[in-house]
């Protein structure tokens, strides 16, 4: 199929996105899925969009009844009088039905028979749109699966030539042995809804192109979630569709000192890693990358995981960087991320659209820990985290991660995964103990972007904000996770006059 074929919107910009433009009109589809999966939110919002486009809609049911339609309508604030509804109802579903719906038993009907009554409800509605719910009731009125595939490839050469675009729903309720494989090759696309249960939080739903001939589409999973309103489809990040040039020139912290670990600082269209225990400082430094880029007037981001946004807040207020002037002002972005009720998709795509539609030059994720929490494989993380990393350097934002590691002191491990290979500059902190106190150390282990220094200073966090001392060059016990400093006292750092 060619690009200048004509598309209709699905009625979900999300889905038009994975099918590059939309359907192909005048063709026959399958959206499969288990019960609750999103098939007859997605089918009323196809129907309702072509409505709004002046183009009639049909929603032929043979599986639930008008008042269970209407309910699931009033649920998003939709209403379905301009559509017309053609239900075949059990004897107990006929109590309640409104004038407008017409009312069969299709046990008294051969399948012959009924697949007639509903040609003839497309010729009286004449419908630019049809939906036909569900193929679980005409397998089973079928019978015989050679009868019932014959049915279908009836129903596909009567609306051939007619202009009208079907979607066909099935449930997928027959057993995975009997499923006739024969359907997907009979239609034109097939797209697969499924719905996952975690153990903990709310449940999690994705949806899949199978097929869809001549036409590219966007491949893979694509996160959905179904909110007041109807389904958002979160299409799957592809970070090489999403370039934009930019001058890779370092940003400035406002410290000095700490500017010169990376050589100048991070520079733009890269992602550094802050890693350390809890604790030492790598929530701060970030913060103050962001100040200082809200100071000159640069859109930021922070997606928070681990504290809360009102602690944040307070803690920064306290070390001199006034945050709440630049929220204030739209310039600092500051948002509160509940893993439990947030898939990865939807998160990928809150940060694309934060980066697109705002601006932001410096996004800060803190911390992968929490966002670990949103994936159920350690493997799948490692490949969104890539592709959203990737797509945020295509677009010349400064990253700052944060990754907690396992343990306050002694031996510590990389937390719950070793991410450290898809970062640009790695920032590590550390405690260390010195005349009987407990000190904080910043050092550079690696930076793709350029030369950084690999001496070893000391952070000191206090209410002026942040400061990096000299090279600390008498360690001892560096790799140990504990180091102990054993030189003079003269580089260390004191407490500042507040005066000063």
């Amino acid at each position: 199929m060619s690009a200048e074929t004509p598309r209709i919107s699905s009625g979900i910009s999300g889905l038009d996105i994975v099918l590059r433009g939309g359907l192909a009109p005048h063709r026959l589809y399958l959206v499969e899925g288990a019960p609750g999966s999103g098939k007859t939110t997605l089918a009323l919002q196809f129907l309702l969009d072509g409505i709004a486009r002046n183009e009639r809609g049909l929603y032929v049911t043979l599986s639930e009844t008008t008042e269970e339609l209407v309910a699931v309508a009033q649920s998003h604030g939709w209403n379905l009088d301009a559509l017309a509804l053609f239900e075949l109802a059990n004897a107990e579903e006929m109590l309640g039905v409104t004038r407008d719906q017409s009312v069969l038993h299709p046990w008294e009907l051969e399948l012959g028979g009924t697949i007639r009554l509903i040609q003839e409800q497309v010729e009286a509605v004449k419908p630019a749109r049809v939906v036909f719910d569900s193929l679980s009731e005409l397998r089973l009125l079928a019978q015989d699966p050679l009868r019932y595939r014959r049915q279908v490839l009836a129903l596909k050469q009567y609306f051939a030539g007619r202009n009208i675009t079907v979607l066909l729903l099935d449930d997928l309720s027959a057993d995975a042995n009997s499923r006739d494989a024969h359907l997907h090759s009979l239609c034109h696309g097939v797209i697969t809804l499924e719905r996952v249960t975690p153990e903990f939080g709310t449940a999690l739903r994705r949806l899949e192109v199978q097929k869809l001939r001549g036409i590219d589409f966007v491949a893979g999973f694509h996160d959905l979630r179904i909110r007041r309103g109807g389904i958002e489809v979160y299409p799957r990040l592809i970070a090489a569709d999403h370039h934009r040039p930019f001058v890779g020139d370092a940003i400035p912290s406002g410290v000095p000192e700490l500017d010169a670990l990376l050589g100048g600082g991070p520079l733009r269209g890269t992602c550094t890693l802050l890693t350390g225990p809890a604790g030492s400082g790598k929530t701060t430094i970030s913060l103050q990358y962001v100040y200082s880029a809200c100071e000159r007037g640069e859109p930021c981001a922070i997606f928070e995981f681990d504290e809360r946004v009102g602690t944040l807040l307070t803690r920064a207020h306290a070390m001199g960087l006034d945050l709440g002037k630049h929220i204030e002002s739209r310039r600092l972005g500051l948002y509160q991320v509940d893993p439990a009720q947030m898939s990865p998709g939807q998160l990928a795509t809150r940060i694309r659209e934060t980066v697109e539609d705002l601006g932001c030059r410096v996004i800060v994720i803190d911390s992968i820990d929490g966002y670990y929490a949103t994936m159920s494989q350690s493997q799948q993380l490692i490949l969104q985290m890539h592709e959203l990393l990737s797509y945020l350097n295509q677009q010349g934002v400064v990253t700052f991660v944060v990754h907690p590691q396992t343990g306050l002191v002694g031996n510590m491990t990389a937390g719950t995964l070793n991410i450290s290979y898809v970062a640009d500059a790695v920032i590590l902190t550390r405690f260390f103990e010195a005349d009987g106190r407990i000190r904080k150390a910043i050092s550079v282990i690696k930076n793709r972007g350029g030369s950084h220094e690999d001496s070893i200073r000391e952070l000191r966090i206090d209410a002026q904000g942040v400061r990096v001392g000299a090279p600390l060059v008498e360690f001892r016990g560096v790799m140990t996770g504990t180091p102990e400093y054993v030189g003079s006292r003269e580089p260390l750092m004191e407490d500042r006059n507040v005066d000063a």
